[in-house]
This record gives structure tokens, C-alpha cells and sequence, in this order.
């Protein structure tokens, strides 16, 4: 097949010219990057070689080799890895992260500093393209394992690259950069000085599994030395903590979860006995921008005895925990295993478990040292973890006891349950909560206006899983949780003897228009009876104590799952003029026709008040714009 010449995309172009002009100042990473790139090719042919024996490659010496040519002042990364075929160079690499260039180019324009632009590389999958910031040109020969035939790819980093099918090219991919001159002023090192390629390596990779060589120089330059292993290949999570330093653990981190910022903590276990595993695990210092989405990738390293099993094993923790990276290295499973086989396996569900327990006490361990650490995490992670509020039983005591919340007590102060339940009084029984969009919406809900008077808190909880973890604990040592828009509220103190009577009256009182409203409204509600929780406010829509809240049906209803509609209760203030005006009109006029339409936006009113929407937008303005117009 003749050399093809292609165009780069547009913003592909644009992406170049940023990393040809330095994206960031140590352009060292570049190694790292393609150094990674090979570590992961080689993972892949392990695996590869494990699901299909009959595959037709070479795993006798898996390793990656570094070459350099001081007088053509050329660096080659070399690898015999899994390797690419034609097609797929033609995606992977000639496209330039097709899916995240855009967002990409935006980010790094919008980068405050260098080290924020240092990590969006490794962040959108362009690592290869960093060594464009060394060399003038780039030429990559792969071959992927089982195929006959290569593919050379090259280019100029300018507006097109090239591609060919080769005939020799050996299993793996070869990478090699000719190197721009020796720049030390803009941090542009000799890349073919071997100190200078053992101290990256040393720095950067020497966690990686596979061995890196490199061939050393002679002194005489005689005859062709034995290459030297330039990292230890030791893996770290089998180092005792005093042999291992933090930047290690953060440059393994970064390795694993191509996130360029520091973990917020890091988790060592090492379970001994019957069946023995190590576990490195990391809780980011930030969500990651598809932790919600179904393409999110969740996870993490399976080795078995430092064998590379599986990337991103959702087995290995609950999906509430999915924003954990790390490594677990067991000793007893097969090697030859599959997802299949893991959800069976009572080994992974025993270490499901004690990881699980052993993230959730290190978080409360952090939330009890370090508050400000603790708020980064519950800042970031606490919507995802509160879904195992839900979903694991077993552990909702551990997960409550890390949990805080927004609140009427605080402007901007979480407090925990535990907390919560310390500042009840006596006369409090339950502990109070309202779910909404937002903390403006809540606050300023009809539902609260009793509990602000009477100075009772309430927790303000409007994330969207909220509305379903609160049902499914249900109380908290041995204090049911209540919303306050659900049931009937009576916060006065019992055996008020005239608080009862005064009820009594109103009831008496306002028998006759509560009945006939709830003859005129029996299409959208339920009831329609006096309110106890307003003070402020005419009127509000409340729910049964069993029933579900309209967010709650909404929410099931996008999850494709059919709800009934149900019908909610409509609560007066008799004390509100306009209550009083409705009821005074209702016993003294005989023709109902404009009260039945003022009964009906007093209904919307209170809908709209708690967030709702009208049933009838354009018939409720009508009637609006009518009541307005009379009154000119």
C-alpha cells in the first residue's frame, strides 16, 4: 500500500501548535507520557494473550527500551506490547483524542497557571502529542500482535501526517522523536544524555511493572555493553510504608487514574490469612466530570500475584465508591478470569466488603482530624456516596456517620445527624427535613414558616438522591426522620388547652367552605383542611405521610417506570386575610361562580410557591390577568 498523506482536524492543528510551543515548562513529562503509553500496551497484550491462548505473539520478554543516537539526536521508545493495526492508528492517533480535543483547547485556554495547563495532556488522552514540545518530527512503526503486517506513521506536528503499511515491523510500537537542539534557558534538555533519561524514568516511572532498559554508554566506545534495567519494577503497594515516600504514591496515582492533581489520601491493606491481598487505594481531591454518567468508568486494578488482570474491575468496590482509584494485588485467584467469574467469586464479595469498610472508617478518620480536608471530600463525593444510603444495608450506619448536611442552623456550616440530634430539645421527637432544588427554594418553602417561628431546625437536602436515601433509612437512633411537607405538623406544645379549643372553633367555623372546595378541587386533590405549619403564607400542598413526593414520582418516572399520579392535600391558614375573605364570601354569597375560580388559583398559587407547575399555565394567567383588570 503507497504512503497516504492525511490532514489533521482543525482543532487538532490548533492543539498541536500549543504543545509545539510548550503547553507546559518541564518538558520531561513527555517521557513519562510515552513511557506509559507502552506499560499500558503491554498490559494489554498480557491480558490479551490470557482470553485468547491460541493469539499469535510473543510474551518470552515482555519490556520497553529506550534508544538514543547521539549524532542523528534521536530518542526511540520502543515496546513489544499489543501494538496497533492500521485502522486503529488511523483513529487513535491520527484524530488526537477524537472525543476530547474540544474540550480540551477550552480548558487549557482557560487555564490560570501552568500547573493547571501541566495536567490537561494526560487528562484528555493527547500524552502522545507532548512529544511534539522535544522534536521536530515524530515517526511511529507498530505492528499489533497476530497481524503480519505494520503501519509507520509520521509527521512534522504541522497541518498532515502520513501513513504507510510496512512489511518488517517487529510486534509492538516504536516510537521515535528527532529532537530539537539542546535548549537549557526554555527548559529544553538533552534528551540524549542517558543521566538525564535515568533520572525521568527514576522519577516518573519507576512503579511501572515491565522492565525499562536502556543500553549504556562505553567509556571507550568499544563493543556493545549488556542494556540496564533503569526502574526497580517493585510494585509499591508490597513496600512497607517507611520504603515508600508520598510523591511516589501520588506519581503511581497518577498513573492509574490519569488525574494530574494529588490524591486527598491514600489507603493501604494487606489482608493475611486464608486469602491474602494488598490494596492501594487513593480518594481524589476532585470529582472527575462524568462520575454521573453512564460512560464513566468506574473501578480498579485487579493484578493477581503482580499480574495485570483487569482495568477498572467494578467488583472489587460498590458503585457509591466509584470515584476510589488504586490497585489490589490478590494471591489466590486464577489468572484466568472474567467478569463473569468475579461476580460469582466468594473471594472478590469478601473483599468488596473490607475494602468498603476499610474507605468509609478512613473517611471518618479524616473527618474527625482534619475538617477542612473532610469538607473537599463531602464537597466532592458526598451526592455519590449518600447512594449508598440506598443500595448497601449493611453499611448506611458507616455511611450516615461521614455524612453532613446543609441546614437551618448554619449559613454555611454542615452538621451531621449526630450533631443534629445534640441540639433537639425536649419536646422534639422527630428529626425535621425538607428536599427541594436548592437552598433558596427550601428556605423560602410555605412548609417552613412554622419551624422558623418556632426556631426548630431543619436539614436541607436538595440533591436529587436525597429524596430517596431519607425513605429508606427512615430514622436515625431511634428519631424518625419526617419531611416537613408530608402529613400533618402540630409544633405547639401539648395540652395547650386553648390552642385546642381555638382549633376547634376555626374548624367549626370553616367546615362548610373546606368541604365545598374539596368537592371543586376533587380532580387535583385529595383533602383540603386547616394548616398548623403557616404562618406567612394562604396556602400549601402537602403530601400523605406514605405518599410519594411529586420530585420523588418525577424521578421514577425519567428511570422509564410507571407512577400513578397522586393526589396531595390543600392546607388553609385561617388566620390569612385572604383565607378569611374566601371564607366570609363563601357564607354570604349564594352564586359561587368566581369563588370556585379563586379557590382554583389559590391551589396553583400554593403549587407554584413550593416549586410546582400550574396544571393550566394559560387558563391561570387568564384568570389572573382578570382578577387585575378589576382591580384598576
Amino acid at each position: 500500500m503507497p504512503t497516504e498523506t492525511f490532514e489533521f482536524q482543525v482543532e487538532a492543528r490548533q492543539l498541536l501548535q500549543l504543545m509545539i510551543h510548550s503547553v507546559y515548562s518541564n518538558k520531561d513529562v513527555f517521557l513519562r507520557e510515552l513511557v506509559s503509553n507502552a506499560s499500558d500496551a503491554l498490559d494489554k497484550l498480557r491480558l490479551e494473550k490470557l482470553r485468547d491462548d491460541a493469539l499469535d505473539a510473543d510474551v518470552s520478554d515482555p519490556h520497553i527500551e529506550i534508544d538514543v543516537d547521539k549524532e542523528a539526536r534521536t530518542l526511540t521508545v520502543r515496546d513489544n506490547g499489543i501494538g496497533m493495526s492500521y485502522d486503529e492508528v488511523g483513529r487513535l492517533i491520527g484524530t488526537i483524542a477524537n472525543s476530547g480535543t474540544a474540550n480540551f483547547l477550552k480548558e487549557l485556554r482557560e487555564a490560570e497557571d501552568e500547573k493547571g495547563a501541566e495536567g490537561l495532556i494526560g487528562q484528555f488522552g493527547v500524552g502522545f502529542y507532548s512529544g511534539f514540545m522535544v522534536a521536530d518530527e515524530m515517526t511511529l512503526v507498530t505492528r499489533r500482535a497476530g497481524e503480519s503486517k505494520g503501519t509507520r506513521w509520521s509527521s512534522r506536528g504541522e497541518a498532515t501526517y502520513t501513513l504507510e503499511t510496512v512489511e518488517d515491523a517487529p510486534q509492538g510500537t516504536s516510537v521515535t522523536l528527532h529532537l530539537k537542539p539542546a535548549d537549557p534557558e526554555n527548559q529544553l534538555h538533552d534528551y540524549t544524555s542517558p543521566w538525564k533519561i535515568r533520572e525521568i524514568v527514576k522519577r516518573y516511572s519507576d512503579f511501572i511493572t515491565w522492565p525499562i532498559r536502556m543500553v549504556p554508554e562505553t567509556a571507550d566506545g568499544d563493543g556493545t555493553p549488556e542494556p540496564e534495567t533503569l526502574n526497580s519494577m517493585k510494585a509499591l503497594w508490597a513496600r512497607s510504608r517507611d520504603q515508600v515516600t508520598d510523591d511516589e504514591y501520588h506519581e503511581l496515582y497518577k498513573h492509574i487514574s490519569h488525574d494530574w492533581r494529588e490524591p486527598l489520601e491514600t489507603i493501604r491493606l494487606q489482608a493475611e490469612g486464608t486469602f491474602e491481598y494488598q490494596a492501594l487505594l487513593f480518594l481524589p481531591s476532585h470529582a472527575p466530570y462524568d462520575l454521573f454518567t453512564r460512560d464513566h468508568k468506574r473501578g480498579v486494578q485487579l493484578y493477581v500475584k503482580r499480574v495485570f488482570i483487569m482495568d477498572d474491575c467494578e467488583e472489587l468496590l460498590p458503585p457509591y465508591l466509584r470515584f476510589v482509584k488504586g490497585v489490589v494485588d490478590a494471591a489466590d485467584l486464577s489468572l484466568n478470569v472474567s467478569r463473569e467469574i468475579l461476580q460469582q467469586d466468594r473471594h472478590i464479595r469478601m473483599m468488596q466488603r473490607r475494602l468498603t469498610k476499610k474507605v468509609l472508617s478512613t473517611v471518618k478518620e479524616i473527618m474527625a482530624k482534619d475538617s477542612e480536608r473532610y469538607a473537599t471530600f463531602w464537597r466532592e463525593f458526598g451526592t455519590v456516596l449518600k447512594e449508598g444510603l440506598v443500595t448497601d444495608s449493611e453499611n448506611s450506619e458507616a455511611i450516615l456517620a461521614v455524612a453532613s448536611f446543609a441546614t437551618t442552623h448554619s449559613d454555611d456550616e454542615p452538621t451531621t445527624l449526630a450533631q443534629y440530634v445534640e441540639r433537639m430539645g425536649d419536646e422534639q421527637k422527630d428529626i425535621y427535613y425538607i428536599t427541594g432544588e436548592s437552598r433558596q427554594s427550601v428556605e423560602n418553602s410555605p412548609h417552613m414558616e412554622a419551624f422558623r417561628d418556632k426556631g426548630i431546625e431543619v436539614l436541607l437536602l436538595t440533591d436529587p438522591v436525597d429524596e430517596m436515601w431519607v425513605d429508606a433509612v427512615g430514622e436515625y437512633q431511634g428519631k424518625k426522620l419526617r419531611s416537613v411537607t408530608k402529613g400533618e405538623i402540630d409544633l405547639d406544645a401539648k395540652g395547650d388547652e386553648q390552642a385546642d379549643e381555638e382549633r376547634e372553633k376555626q374548624a367549626e367555623d370553616y367546615a362548610g367552605l373546606l368541604g365545598w372546595m374539596g368537592e371543586r378541587l376533587a380532580e387535583d386533590i385529595k383533602e383540603v383542611r386547616l394548616s398548623t405549619r403557616l404562618t406567612v403564607s394562604p396556602a400549601c400542598v402537602v403530601s400523605d405521610a406514605q405518599d410519594l413526593t411529586p420530585a420523588l414520582e418525577q424521578m421514577y418516572r425519567a428511570m422509564g417506570q410507571e407512577v400513578p399520579r397522586t393526589k396531595r392535600i390543600l392546607e388553609l391558614n385561617a388566620d390569612h386575610p385572604l383565607v378569611k375573605g374566601l371564607n366570609q364570601a363563601f357564607k354570604n354569597d349564594d352564586d359561587r361562580t368566581r369563588l370556585a375560580e379563586s379557590a382554583e388559583l389559590l391551589h396553583t398559587l400554593a403549587v407554584l410557591a413550593e416549586g410546582g407547575q400550574a396544571k393550566d399555565p394559560a387558563r391561570f394567567v387568564k384568570l389572573v390577568a382578570e382578577r387585575m383588570e378589576r382591580t384598576l
